[in-house]
């Protein structure tokens, strides 16, 4: 049963424990309101204005379990916070592992730090959860992807278009690396997992990964150096730094040019192509 008036309490603390800094916002010279505004946590939290102040206000229906999951993550919680937040509005809280797609407030704050650079919060099967505004100008939204296709690796083999984003001469290593990926994690979490349900499938959709397959490679592993094909700035060469969250299985991937480079005045470009296309 969901308790309005705890609900609501944690809400408003949890809102006004906010500063915008934290959540990567401008604060702006005229602010007064102690902590985010509603309507800004509104937004982070993907709904409207008026749903969230109803909430704090005690009144409305029954928020879902994903209207909770989007709560939890817009206001950065952490698993215990996220949790407690479940059980006040009458939920069961989602099992904890590295299954889970709650991103850590840690990581959440280095994200949004990040504006000026492409970065991406993914899961350990190239599951993208979160990108930054110039993430998407490189690599498109990532996140609208439903079902297996929201793994990379699961795309690399059954969506060609997935590999029009990078550079031909690296397309058979990244062949090898996706299987090899996959298979690492799928025996890690063993046969009930997702990996394994993402290997099944693509061994019967697939006659390229089936070839690889059987190859039993594993300890391929990413290269730092990233090598795009931008339909717009045409050819990038970055550099990817990795930062991993080991409790949620998650990484936080920075993409980065050379100063005073041809990649790096792309990514200038791109910055403001990005800034054109989301207004």
């Amino acid at each position: 049963m969901i308790d309005r008036s705890g609900l609501a309490q944690f809400l408003r603390h949890r809102r006004e424990a906010l500063q915008p800094e934290d959540v990567g916002l401008p604060r702006g010279r005229r602010r007064r309101t102690s902590g985010l505004r509603r309507e800004e946590v509104a937004a982070l939290c993907h709904m409207s204005t008026d749903y969230y102040a109803r909430l704090e206000r005690e009144r409305g229906p029954q928020p879902s379990q994903q209207m909770i999951v989007s709560i939890a993550q817009g206001l950065h919680l952490s698993l215990d916070e996220r949790d407690h937040l479940f059980r006040l509005a009458g939920h069961t809280p989602p099992p904890r592992g590295t299954d889970g797609e709650h991103i850590s407030p840690g990581l959440l704050r280095i994200l949004d730090r990040l504006d000026d650079t492409p970065a991406e919060i993914v899961t350990e099967l190239g599951e993208t959860l979160r990108q930054t505004r110039l993430g998407i100008a490189l690599t498109g939204d990532q996140t609208r992807y439903s079902g297996p296709a929201r793994s990379i690796g699961y795309r690399w083999f059954t969506d060609p278009a997935t590999r029009q984003l990078y550079h031909p001469d690296d397309h058979a290593f990244l062949t090898r690396m996706f299987a090899s990926g996959l298979r690492e994690v799928a025996t890690l979490r063993g046969p009930g997992s997702r990996a394994a349900h993402y290997a099944d499938l693509l061994l019967a959709q697939s006659e390229e990964f089936r070839r690889v397959w059987k190859e039993h490679t594993v300890g391929i592993r990413p290269k730092e150096v990233k090598h795009f094909v931008h339909p717009e700035v045409g050819a990038l060469e970055l550099t990817c730094q990795t930062l991993l969250d080991p409790s949620q299985a998650h990484m936080l991937l920075v993409y980065t040019a050379t100063p005073g480079g041809e990649s790096y005045e792309k990514l200038q470009l791109l910055s403001v192509i990005g800034a054109q296309t989301l207004r």
